[in-house]
């Protein structure tokens, strides 16, 4: 097949804006309700009981999308939910492969594919509070960066407003990637219940590439040239929204290379030809692709996954289902911004779970 560089860039910078626009939803939303409640909300509270984690994760979890994800990786990160409940959360979510199962079908009828939606959510959704509980039980945990906390107000010379990364991060960067979020806030609403707005879809592709490449160029600037007052400690409205904006472009940047190097793999590398050959072997080897590509960062293997499963006669619910367990949707790169401990612990333990469990399915020969 012919490979266009150029489209393939394309592409996923405006896969990675369309990502971006339910990212701000969670950050900026989780940022706004922390200063609101000044203070109730942060340091070592916690959301509910600690024994009622794992099942908070898990119901979280199955929410459609990946969003649910991306608030429980920003609820870990500031201690808010336990680990338990952070891998609760990830073992149960089928990311955006949860809409290729809700969506209607030509290939297979809405009934076959809600049914298998329902089956493998309750299944995600028990392994996912049982694991949690032992994972809490047996005290698995990671340590959590907080780079926010660390952050020290310092003074410096007036002259540094007048530099370029001094402006780029406070000023031009930080408005822009603020009114991007804000533009692509309706669509990302609409796009849930699968609609669009009349003249607004084409416009949004442009806006959602542009707000991956100013994420891309405020994370380089503050990463490797700003030499301002970092985030300081300030609790005003301006320093609340620069964390959240560093916080946004730091994960836009993981996700635009993570969907740059799994879709090279699954679309160029291995081709749909290739792929195809695989998902239609034998049910043992497909449980263990399955699971492999669900724990491929993003929701791209986990929609691969979902979209064999409606299109190939006979795949296997063990494999869609260890897929499922497998996968972490977007939720992943948030917390491999701030935690990659975590993220590899949850990525790692996910997989081998989701082997045990999809060939315990296999073995019991469930079908649907």
């Amino acid at each position: 097949m012919d490979f266009n560089l150029w489209s393939f860039i394309l592409e996923n910078l405006e896969a990675t804006g369309v990502i971006g626009g339910y990212i701000s939803i969670s950050i900026i939303g989780v940022s706004l309700i922390t200063y609101a409640s000044r203070g109730k909300l942060s340091g070592n509270n916690q959301i509910g009981p600690s024994w009622a984690h794992p099942i908070i994760g898990a119901v979280l979890g199955i929410i459609p999308g990946c969003g649910a994800t991306i608030v429980v990786s920003s609820l870990y990160k500031n201690k808010k939910i336990s680990f338990g409940g952070l891998f609760a959360a990830f073992i149960a979510t089928l990311g955006e492969g949860s809409f290729v199962l809700l969506g209607a079908s030509d290939e297979a009828s809405v009934a076959a594919n809600l049914k298998a939606f329902l089956i493998v959510t309750l299944v995600g959704a028990i392994v996912a509070i049982i694991v949690g509980y032992l994972v809490d039980m047996l005290g698995i945990n990671a340590n959590v960066y907080e780079f926010q906390n660390k952050s020290v107000k310092k003074n410096y010379p007036a002259s540094k407003a007048t530099t370029i990364p001094y402006v780029v991060v406070e000023y031009v960067g930080f408005y822009f990637i603020l009114t991007f979020s804000a533009f692509l806030l309706p669509g990302s609403i609409m796009a849930l219940w699968g609609g669009g707005i009349t003249g607004y879809d084409d416009l949004s592709v442009w806006v959602a590439i542009l707000f991956t490449i100013f994420s891309i160029i405020y994370y380089l600037v503050y990463k490797f040239n700003y030499k301002g007052s970092e985030c300081s400690c300030d609790n005003n409205m301006k320093t609340t929204l620069l964390h959240a904006v560093l916080d946004i472009s730091t994960v836009i940047v993981y996700v635009f290379a993570g969907l740059l190097i799994a879709n090279y793999v699954i679309d160029i590398l291995v081709g749909p030809e290739t792929f195809d050959a695989w998902m239609t072997s034998s049910a043992f080897v497909v449980v263990i692709i399955a699971a492999l590509i669900g724990a491929t960062p993003g929701c791209g293997g986990m929609i691969s996954v979902a979209v064999a499963f409606i299109t190939i006669q006979n795949f296997p619910v063990a494999a869609l289902i260890a897929a499922g367990i497998a996968t972490s949707g977007d939720g992943i790169f948030p917390l491999l911004a701030s935690n990659k401990k975590a993220a590899l612990i949850v990525t790692a333990l996910g997989f081998i779970i989701a082997l045990i469990v999809g060939y315990t399915i296999l073995v019991l020969g469930i079908e649907i």
